[in-house]
């Protein structure tokens, strides 16, 4: 029997509880770009970052306003990363 797409999400969401509990203010907004095949996590609302660090193995953006994170910007947000150890 496939799995239907509200397993799927629920299967998904739950491997990603791990990192998102972790998140350093504990609260994020998650908006996607499908046209542009971008993700932005915001951490703070409004952002105002007054710094950007490019991640570019990573193709992902850490924004900071002063020393802190405000945000994550994940560029080609579909494509599957792959990990230190060699696997995605």
């Amino acid at each position: 029997m496939a799995k239907t797409l509200a397993a799927k999400a629920v299967e998904e969401i739950s491997g990603a509880l791990p990192h998102l509990i972790r998140l350093p203010q504990g609260r994020a907004w998650i908006d996607y770009d499908d046209q542009a095949d971008v993700l932005y996590v915001s951490l703070k609302r409004p952002q105002k970052a007054t710094d950007t660090k490019f991640l570019a193995d990573k193709g992902i953006l850490l924004r900071y306003r002063g020393r802190e994170l405000v945000g994550v910007t994940v560029l080609d947000a579909s494509r599957p990363r792959r990990r230190k150890n060699g696997r995605s």
